[in-house]
């Protein structure tokens, strides 16, 4: 399986790696980029038993906290014994300081670091309520994951990765008050991994009601991802989206058929379903209904069913 990678950016910023150790004065300023706070428990002796409390310390002092604009949390330790309670606490414990925060993504750990399986979370809507000016909010990870519903004014991006995401927290997020929100991208994964999210559980979200100014929604990297496509073939949320991602998921002709047989996809400026199980025709089929409208389709990553098993040999490119 493909393991979720490092961000490369964030909130609109190129995503810069914070170092306790790197010469005062040649950090990058303050709302330039996109910090990443980590520990390494793998590193040599004296990085080793580092805590993740002295990094971000280390960090306040040495970066304007009033200036940093988009925040990263890292490793925080051993990912598969600690879950995210405690940079979160220390987060919020400096939101008096970091007054211009405007976007923050819990957990990035790359395949290397743990398995998005590994990584323990945490309620991470602490940060929500402590941050009301923040535009954009990431998570990676399901393990212990809690997303009671909540409210938030101003939140524009919600994104939540994981090899399984369990139901309960697609349940809170669907329940929650968010007003500003445009881009929603849910990892939903597979059942081996908590996954249990089935197609009844997204109604609040394909009838279009709940998040009014919505038009960018990924619901991907799923097992189910044939029986997504069929529900939004008549979803009324559709009518309003400008881009559809289905990507990473088990996607096969029979999802793509169905998408293409429901309402109309033209209006939209993307559809994405890259990793996908289509045969060629099919993509031609794809192709040859929406690029003429100015839609761009990213068909990349055709995949084969794992040792000829069909529709079972199916798989996800993110689980473990």
């Amino acid at each position: 399986m493909y393991g979720a990678q490092h961000l490369h950016e964030f909130g609109g910023l190129p995503a810069v790696d914070f170092h306790h150790t790197t010469e005062a004065g040649s950090q990058p300023a303050a709302d330039a980029v996109a910090w990443r706070v980590f520990v390494d428990p793998y590193g040599c002796d004296e990085e080793r038993d580092r805590p993740w409390e002295d990094e971000f310390a280390d960090f306040l002092s040495a970066v304007d906290p009033a200036g940093v604009r988009a925040l990263i949390i890292g490793q925080w330790g051993e990912a598969y014994e600690e879950n995210s309670s405690v940079p979160i606490s220390l987060v919020i414990a400096a939101a008096d300081r970091l007054t211009s925060l405007e976007a923050v993504f819990v957990g990035d750990l790359e395949a290397e670091q743990a398995e998005i399986t590994w990584i323990e979370q945490s309620d991470v809507t602490a940060l929500l309520a402590a941050f009301p000016a923040l535009t954009e909010f990431g998570v990676r990870g399901g393990t212990g994951l809690l997303f009671p519903p909540t409210k938030h004014e101003r939140l524009r991006s919600l994104t939540v990765q994981a090899g399984g995401l369990p139901v309960e927290v697609v349940r809170g997020v669907l329940d929650s008050e968010l007003p500003a929100l445009e881009r929603l991208d849910l990892w939903l994964g597979v059942s081996a991994y908590e996954g249990n999210t089935d197609v009844a559980d997204l109604s609040p979200l394909l009838s279009g009601t709940r998040f009014p100014r919505l038009s960018h929604l990924g619901l991907r990297n799923s097992e189910v991802q044939n029986e997504i496509a069929a529900a939004l073939a008549a979803a009324p949320v559709v009518a309003q989206l400008r881009v559809l991602d289905l990507s990473n998921g088990t996607l096969g002709d029979e999802g793509a058929a169905a998408l293409l047989e429901g309402q109309p996809l033209t209006h939209l400026d993307a559809l994405d379903l890259h990793h996908h199980f289509l045969t060629e025709a099919m993509e031609q089929r794809v192709r040859s209904v929406l690029e003429p409208h100015g839609v761009r389709v990213d068909l990349s990553e055709r995949n084969e069913p794992w040792g000829g098993r069909g529709v079972e040999g199916r798989y996800t490119a993110v689980s473990e």
